[in-house]
């Protein structure tokens, strides 16, 4: 077999929905043979697609398709200084086109590749909300008619509603949250929400990072008595060494990792056995080779997958999610955002879910394609985030 090379490096924005989409698409020397993968940072596309153009682009031309792992290890440590947010979304965009290449070569899907599948079709958990419990109820209802089993549970955005507490005369503008109020409430909707469904249905929870250490520390412990299957981010990066006090009072289950970008954040978790679900978005960590070493690694443990899969994961890199999850003997569950209409029409190929599990289609390499075309039609609208502006009552600035 004759060597193929990079030929091209092509970045493709869209917003066809709500986030900004980033889209790395690799053309190879083989005639109509290319690759996409996904470098979706949304709140720094920009930053992304300057990463990849100026500086990705000129180090991959000409280089061996077929050497993944080389090709991820020396993107890692070529510009020296690694593991940002916005260098890791540049190079997942690449490592996930070339194992769509390798897959499209092989005439096999991506899953086949990395061992080959140990379930038909990957659990996925929904989004279930409103502003009062019984709209919580009515929504968790309406997600276990459709087949879900798993059902995340917030009131209100990330923190709960909008804080109503007075705040000082000036107060600047921002996203503003209250953190006892947030976790009164949610004890509240939770012990509604199993008084009226009962424990049949998995529910989840997501603090978003939201809390003081000491109060995430109490309020998993509150929650434990609701038997999560897990709750998600209850304490910010900065703050992992706090894992400890969580684990020593409780057995709330735990999901981490989607802000992390840096291998030092993750391996504490695991081989403390601190959580129980890594969670990391698999763009932010360089793409499918780091995440099937960590996937590997977090089996040894008995720590299952969780990988992040929000809107501003881009249908793409949904698709890597879901070959990951098909692999993984230690696959746990998978978030799924529920894309409309028409990012389905511009990336043919987006996995299908039906009664709570996401399919295959058993396409070579990612299975998945775009439509330039519609795509050029919705391009990135530049806006600053209002959402990540939060504070607290009285003004102060706290993590979104």
């Amino acid at each position: 077999m004759s060597t193929v090379t990079i030929k091209d490096v092509q970045v493709i924005l869209t917003q066809p929905a709500g986030s900004r989409l980033v889209i790395v698409k690799l053309i190879t020397s083989e005639p109509g043979l290319y690759g996409l993968g996904c470098a979706t940072f949304t709140q720094r596309f920009n930053a992304v697609h300057t990463a990849i153009e100026r500086h990705l682009k000129p180090f991959l031309i000409g280089r061996d398709v077929d050497r993944i792992e080389e090709i991820y290890q020396m993107s890692c440590v070529h510009s020296y200084w690694r593991n940002g947010p916005v260098l890791n979304n540049a190079i997942s965009g690449v490592d996930q086109a070339l194992w769509d290449i390798k897959g499209k070569r092989a005439g096999m899907p991506v899953y086949q590749l990395l061992g080959g599948k140990c379930r038909e079709a990957a659990a996925c958990y929904a989004h279930a909300g409103g502003s009062t419990k019984e709209e919580i109820v009515d929504s968790i209802r309406g997600f276990m008619e459709q087949g879900y089993q798993y059902i995340r549970v917030q009131q209100g955005g990330y923190g709960g509603k909008e804080s109503k507490q007075p705040r000082p005369e000036g107060a600047q503008p921002g996203a503003y949250f209250d953190p006892r109020g947030y976790v009164r409430a949610h004890l509240e909707v939770f012990e509604h929400v199993r008084d009226e469904l009962g424990f049949e249905v998995e529910l989840l929870h997501d603090i978003h990072e939201r809390l003081v250490p000491i109060n995430a520390v109490q309020f998993a412990k509150d929650m434990e008595r609701f038997k999560l299957f897990f709750l998600e981010d209850p304490l910010a990066p900065e703050d992992i060494d706090w894992f400890h006090n969580i684990r020593s009072q409780c057995a709330t289950p735990i999901a981490m990792g989607e802000l992390f970008n840096h291998p030092r954040e993750w391996q504490p978790l695991i081989e403390g056995r601190l959580i129980d679900f890594i969670r990391m978005h698999v763009s932010q960590m360089g793409g499918i080779t780091p995440a099937k070493h960590v996937a590997a690694f977090a089996k040894m443990y008995g720590i299952r997958t969780a990988w992040h899969g929000p809107g501003d994961t881009s249908p793409v890199g949904h698709a890597a999610n879901m070959h990951l999850d098909l692999w993984a003997p230690n696959f746990g569950v998978q978030e799924w955002c529920r894309f409309n209409e028409l990012c389905y029409e511009i990336f043919p190929g987006l996995p299908e879910v039906h009664d709570g599990y996401m399919y295959p289609n058993d396409q070579p390499g990612l299975g998945i394609d775009i439509n330039e075309e519609l795509a050029a039609k919705y391009p990135c609208q530049d806006t600053i985030e209002e959402w990540t502006q939060t504070r607290l009552p009285d003004g102060s600035p706290t993590r979104p």
